[in-house]
C-alpha cells in the first residue's frame, strides 16, 4: 500500500478523544482539546487503526492524505 498522511483540522476538532484512543501511537490530545498527528507518515501497522479513527471522528476534523 502507498504511504498515507493524516490530518487534524484543528477548526473543527473538539478533543473528543477518539482518535487517541482508537490509534494512541498516532494521535494526542493536547491541553488545548486538540489534536495532534504524532507521526509523519501513518506506520502501516497502524492504518487500520487510523482509518478507524477518521471514520469515528465526531466533527469529520481527521483526513487521509494518500501519497
Amino acid at each position: 500500500m502507498p504511504p498515507v498522511r493524516v490530518t487534524v483540522d484543528a477548526d473543527r476538532c473538539e478533543g473528543n478523544m477518539l482518535c487517541e484512543a482508537n490509534a494512541p501511537s498516532v494521535f494526542r490530545v493536547n491541553d488545548d482539546d486538540l489534536a495532534e498527528v504524532l507521526v509523519d507518515a501513518v506506520p502501516e501497522g497502524d492504518r487500520e487503526a487510523v482509518e478507524r479513527a477518521v471514520r469515528l471522528c465526531p466533527k469529520q476534523a481527521l483526513a487521509l492524505l494518500e501519497e
